[in-house]
């Protein structure tokens, strides 16, 4: 059965998402396999939005995401066929959760996948280097865990053991029970707010870990991981210690050619599947109407109509869903006379997750100072709860930092020209609520950190063995990702912006928008993206039950199976 072009598709299968992100690529998949007709638009010349690539002399940079967890959302997405949409089957099959489900070794991903890209386990998950030289590897392994934390700390061995247990009881209610609901009312978030209380999962999650650690360095090593999703570990819920056992249970992965060949993977499935992506396809506009034919009013059904888009073409659809950034989408792209209450002050008083320095650089292979470092290594400053306060509180730029230093070369040599290693270290800044000159700032911390980690050892020699370098910083991410103040990961995940509290997948106040990826529940980071994608496609299907049943009922020989 061929699949009709957006032209052609009466306007209420046409559906339109704003966003060529992990959460927009998901949810068009899923939109197609609905029976949609599925057109996104993306501003930038390539897809993935904060996934992108750069590719200079040679190298390959991933400038966005690297840590890949849960491959089965990746799988689960892989199988899709049109008029097969999953929305129904269990969201983690009992085979997930059983011992050994993880794998260690090979090749990670399912079948489906494979036919796509290739994953791999990495281990250990992390590196984390302490600033007195020590590290930590982290790879899940409970006994590896306890031996180092027994070399650090032994008085905090029973702590790890009340810990492990706590943490797999959030885990088990917070996100394999809780993790697809979709808070759109406030009687859904009430329900399970005594469960929360029970587990202790609304204290923020550094006072949670502090509870069973009298060390420092193990407090940092069980309360830092938020930070790769913009949680401040000072102030997010201790619902996100779930993280911890998220990759206990399933582990980190590597996707061959780096995450930007799992963008393209995503890319090929949803043509396959039909879709259509248009690149340098900036949105000026959502179209609404009041769905009465005369002027909109306050209380008026606003109805969505398309998008506009910057060069004046017009996309008319009855779906549309946004991946941008929520301030964005709400402040710019909504005119003020469709919206039934005041976004630009609930967005200018949200609190939004930090910004990021970012520096991407290759440099030679030296076999007479081999490299001493982890694929993921997570190297902490002289300070940590001060620091925090500093980026997300004063928002100003301290003398020390912390860094995510990134060597995909290490796995996958393919990622640069042989003989050489390519990497980024992220930095994490305050956003542009700061006020800070990143034209002034940026190339001096940059210069700060490749010095430090050439003079410290990490890199041994960095300076003289770079053969290209370049850095994004919080004016990248409001410029080119039209981020609001350049923050990195959306509204910042604390307790009162989670769950009922986040934006929602579907809006409040126009029929026929959606919100999906980092801004919406559940949240950032990868895998939540993609559960977002599900989460949103759960809501259409409620509202477009006829387009989706009309899909179910194709006879599979006139399907789009992907071959």
């Amino acid at each position: 059965m061929p699949t009709p072009t957006a032209p052609t598709a009466p306007a209420s299968k046409r559906a339109l998402i704003i966003g060529s992100g992990f959460g927009g690529l998901s949810l068009g998949i899923r939109l197609q396999s609905m029976g949609f007709t599925t057109t996104i638009v993306e501003a930038l010349d390539g897809p993935g939005g904060r996934a992108r690539v750069r590719k200079e002399q040679g190298y390959t940079f991933d400038m966005g995401p690297t840590v890949i967890t849960v491959p089965h959302f990746i799988e689960e997405l892989m199988q899709l066929e049109e008029g097969v949409h999953g929305l129904d089957e269990p969201d983690f099959p009992a085979a997930l959760l059983e011992e050994g489900a993880r794998v260690r070794e090979g090749i990670s991903g399912g079948t489906h996948t494979s036919r796509y890209c290739t994953i791999r386990p990495i281990l250990p998950f992390y590196r984390i280097y302490f600033d007195d030289g020590s590290y930590f590897d982290y790879d899940g392994d409970p006994e590896n865990t306890r031996r180092q934390i027994e070399a650090i700390e032994p008085g905090d061995l029973p702590g790890y053991e009340r810990f492990h247990t706590d943490a797999r009881a959030i885990f088990e209610r917070g996100f394999l029970e809780l993790g697809y609901t979709c808070f759109q009312d406030l009687g859904s978030m009430l329900k399970v707010v005594p469960d929360l209380f029970a587990l202790d999962a609304v204290r923020n999650l550094f006072r949670f870990a502090s509870r069973y650690f009298k060390s420092d360095k193990l407090r940092q090593v069980f309360s830092f991981e938020t930070l790769l999703v913009g949680g401040n570990p000072l102030r997010v819920p201790a619902i996100y210690a779930m993280i911890h056992f998220v990759e206990k249970t399933w582990g980190i992965h590597y996707v061959m050619g780096g995450t930007g060949a799992l963008v393209q993977a995503f890319v090929r499935k949803f043509e396959e599947l039909g879709g259509t992506l248009r690149l340098s396809a900036p949105v000026a506009e959502i179209l609404v109407h009041d769905g009465q034919g005369g002027e909109p009013s306050r209380f008026g059904r606003r109805v969505v109509r398309g998008l506009r888009l910057e060069d004046g073409e017009v996309l008319e659809a009855d779906l549309v869903a946004s991946n941008a950034d929520y301030g964005t989408t709400y402040m710019k792209m909504i005119p003020a006379r469709y919206r039934s209450w005041n976004p630009d002050l609930r967005v200018k008083n949200m609190r939004w997750s930090m910004s990021l320095l970012v520096i991407y650089f290759g440099f030679k292979d030296d076999p007479e100072q081999p490299l001493d470092l982890r694929h993921h290594n997570i190297i902490l400053g002289p300070r940590y709860e001060e620091l925090l306060t500093d980026i997300f509180d004063r928002k100003v730029l301290a003398e020390d930092f912390s860094q995510y230093l990134h060597v995909p070369t290490l796995t996958d040599p393919s990622m640069a020209p042989e003989g050489h290693h390519a990497a980024y270290t992220l930095i994490p800044v305050p956003h542009n609520g700061s006020g800070l000159d990143w034209a002034v700032e940026g190339p001096k911390l940059v210069e700060k950190v490749l010095t430090m980690l050439d003079e410290q050892g990490y890199i041994p020699g960095l300076r003289a063995r770079i053969t290209v370098k370049s850095f994004i910083d919080p004016r990248y991410f409001e410029g080119d990702l039209r981020s609001y103040l350049g923050n990195a990961f959306g509204p910042e995940p604390v307790l009162t912006q989670s769950a009922w509290f986040r934006p929602h997948n579907r809006s409040q106040d126009i029929e026929g928008l959606y919100m999906v990826g980092a801004g919406a529940q559940p949240g950032g980071g990868t895998p939540s993206v993609m559960m977002s994608a599900k989460m949103t496609a759960r809501c259409i299907r409620e509202d477009r039950a006829d387009v989706v049943k009309a899909a179910e009922s194709w006879p599979a020989e006139q399907r789009l199976a992907c071959k």
